[in-house]
């Protein structure tokens, strides 16, 4: 007999899934992450720190991932709007001399300004107008546990960053197999209008492999992940 699924909706005017970010340019992937989503599990259930040994029972539970556009009153879907980029400039025109503006310039970790002057500057990339149902396999008490926690979150729930409020309540039931969490998300997404336009399920499967470095071992301060394989697969 199969685990049941908690059926997550993430939908919201801008989301943002870091996966291959470095330096001043913060991309998104066009999906959500296993990062991102125990992240926001663990927002829910204000859980801080490390969290080794919860990350370790999650890490190889089954996600998928099913991502949704907008459609038109024919019910194809409308293209999707391109990534936006948001340029951000930090600490820029602080007087360092004033001890209340020096706390609003960028410091090394040591608290000395850092190299090159204490002023950043990052671009930002955004998905817009994206909803995804997310299916998360685990024991139904544990599962429980996640969505009495959603429902009732310790710190606020974003997805992504924390610009990337929800418009939608993230919690869509506990359901008794993967096929009535599916269901669950098609009806939800025929009332809002929206198009499947693909998904993304664990393991390798036929379509487009790819290797994702977003299985959190650990979080906090240092946090550390590992690989695994995923499948993207376009839907008609």
């Amino acid at each position: 007999m199969s685990e049941p699924y908690l059926l997550l909706w993430l939908e919201a005017p801008l989301q943002a899934w870091g996966h291959d970010s470095k330096f001043g340019r913060r991309d998104s992937l066009d999906f959500p992450t296993k990062s991102g989503v125990f992240g926001l599990l663990c927002c829910a259930l204000g859980a801080a720190g490390k969290q080794t040994e919860w990350l370790q029972r999650w890490a190889e539970r089954d996600l998928q991932v099913t991502a949704y556009v907008p459609a038109d009153r024919q019910g194809k879907p409308l293209p999707r709007l391109p990534l936006l980029r948001d340029f951000q400039m930090v600490g820029s025109g602080f007087d360092d001399q004033d001890p209340w503006a020096s706390l609003l310039i960028p410091k090394t970790s040591e608290g000395k300004k850092a190299v090159g002057g204490g002023t950043k500057m990052t671009y930002r990339y955004y998905l817009q107008d994206m909803a995804y149902a997310v299916a998360l396999q685990g024991p139904h008490s544990e599962l429980q546990a996640l969505a009495e926690a959603l429902q009732n979150p310790v710190w606020d729930l974003y997805l992504g960053r924390k610009t990337c409020v929800p418009t939608e309540f993230v919690c869509q039931g506990v359901h008794e197999n993967l096929a009535q969490a599916m269901q669950r998300a098609s009806e939800l997404a025929g009332e809002k209008s929206r198009h499947a336009v693909f998904r993304v399920l664990q393991g390798e499967h036929e379509g487009e492999v790819l290797t994702l470095n977003d299985v959190p071992l650990q979080f906090g301060e240092h946090k550390q992940y590992r690989d695994r394989r995923g499948t993207v697969q376009k839907m008609e």
